[in-house]
Parts: structure tokens; C-alpha cells; sequence
């Protein structure tokens, strides 16, 4: 804010916003940017439900994402070639995985756009980037849970199918295995012989 000469002193009119303000919105922005990329990348949701990177591997997962934004941050003008080498090697340090899907270029594809409109300040684009990246994530979700939810299903069905099996073996008498025939049923072995031509 500052005062200006025709207003009375005590009247303050608002100013654009500072420089630095803003910088710290696109920051954020970008930051929420990086961790839905981040989120929704099936290499790195596979590492961290697979414990790669430890027993800390979740936490390492939300480390990267401000390790991401601080290297663009640190790095002027970055190419996705670039960018695709800093996840390969956190990637690779963090969480043991070598990444040949073709996902990363796609990924750091991603984030040097976000980065380029939260840097020229359209805030829009990357907001609504953000919010199809979070409807995506809560998609694959959905069908995540609705796979296992039918496995449990599918598998208390098997259950219940091999409990009825084992009811209905066990009430009522049990015919007896046919008796053995021909000159080895002594020894409860059969002599099997080739076919003459």
C-alpha cells in the first residue's frame, strides 16, 4: 500500500501486487502443480506402495516434490531433457527404480509447462491442469478399490463354494473306490504296456 498526494494522508489505496507476493502465489501454485504430477505418475505411486525406497518411502515421495520445485527454482530455463535426468536420478538414488516406460519425458513434459505459466501467470491454466490431474487420480482410485473390493468378493465366493464342497462330501456315505483288477491288484499297481503295431 501507499499513500497517495491528492488523497488525505491517512487514506491508503491499494497497490498491484508486490513482486514478491506474487512469486510466492506462482511458487505455490507450481508447487501444487509438482505434487499432482507427481501424484498421479504410476512409476512413483508403484515405488512408494512397493516400499523401493524403504520404509520411508512415502515420505521420500513428498520430499521429491519440493526437491522438484527447488531445482526449478535453482535453474533458469530448464529443457524437459534436463528435468528428465533430475527424476531419473532421484528416481534411481530414492527409490532403486530405473525408469524405461517412457513416462518420464511425459512427466517432466508436465512440469516445464506448469512451471512456464506459473511463471507468466496464468494461474488458470495450471489451476485447471491441477483439477483434471486430481479427477484422474480419484479415478484410478475408484477403480482400484472397486478391484479389490470384487477380489474379496470373488474370493469369499471360492470360500464359501469350497466349505459347501467339504459339507457336501462329508454328509451321507462314500462309494468306495472300484476294486482293482488284473494281475498287479495285489500291490494296488498298474502294469501299463505299449501297444503292439
Amino acid at each position: 500500500y501507499r499513500s497517495f498526494g491528492d488523497r488525505p494522508s491517512g487514506c491508503l489505496q491499494p497497490v498491484m501486487a508486490t513482486p514478491r507476493k506474487e512469486e510466492g502465489e506462482a511458487r505455490g501454485l507450481f508447487q501444487q502443480g509438482v505434487q499432482a504430477v507427481l501424484g498421479n505418475w504410476p512409476v512413483l505411486q508403484i515405488a512408494v506402495e512397493n516400499g523401493f525406497g524403504g520404509a520411508y518411502s512415502q515420505e521420500k515421495a513428498e520430499w521429491m516434490v519440493g526437491a522438484v520445485e527447488q531445482y526449478f527454482q535453482n535453474n533458469a530455463d530448464l529443457e524437459p531433457e534436463e528435468v528428465d535426468d533430475f527424476l531419473a536420478e532421484v528416481m534411481n538414488n530414492e527409490f532403486d527404480t530405473m525408469i524405461e516406460d517412457g513416462s518420464l519425458s511425459q512427466v517432466s513434459q508436465q512440469l516445464c509447462v506448469f512451471f512456464s505459466h506459473c511463471q507468466q501467470g496464468n494461474e488458470a491454466a495450471v489451476r485447471e491442469a491441477i483439477a483434471q490431474l486430481a479427477q484422474k487420480q480419484q479415478e484410478a482410485r475408484t477403480v482400484a478399490a472397486k478391484a479389490v473390493a470384487a477380489e474379496e468378493s470373488s474370493s469369499e465366493e471360492e470360500q464359501e463354494t469350497e466349505e459347501e464342497a467339504m459339507e457336501c462330501s462329508t454328509n451321507g456315505p462314500q462309494p468306495s473306490p472300484p476294486p482293482p483288477s488284473g494281475p498287479d491288484a495285489e500291490d494296488g499297481w498298474t502294469l501299463v504296456r505299449k501297444k503292439k503295431k
